[in-house]
């Protein structure tokens, strides 16, 4: 068998991984070793990023339809028991919407059916 030297394709290799990291601080953009770790490390904190972001924003929402539902004297879990029992099928992301964009619909909602 021959020697394989691969010398090309590891410097390709190494210089995508070290084009990937630009912009990040220290010997993680630097060195190779480092940033190598560090660029398997920042596809794990993207895999867990995504499914926290939906949580954030579900918490943000709940923090919005909370807020205005206080304008008119009722807390959130209250409103959203009684929309389910007068069976309104709208989501807090729908909610929150209304609740930031169109203040007298959400005022409405809640006068109308609760």
């Amino acid at each position: 068998m021959s020697r394989v030297k691969r010398g090309s394709v590891a410097r390709k290799h190494r210089r995508k991984i070290l084009k990937f990291n630009k912009g990040f601080r220290g010997s993680h953009s630097k060195l190779f070793r480092t940033a190598n770790q560090q660029y398997m490390k920042s596809f794990q904190y993207s895999y867990t990023g995504r499914s926290k972001r939906k949580r954030e924003f579900r918490k943000l929402w709940i923090r919005r339809i909370n807020a205005a539902s206080k304008t008119h004297d009722l807390c959130y879990s209250v409103l959203v028991s009684k929309l389910r029992s007068s069976k309104i099928l709208l989501n807090r992301k729908i909610l929150a919407q209304i609740s930031v964009f169109d203040k007298k619909s959400f005022g409405a909602l809640l006068d109308s059916k609760i």
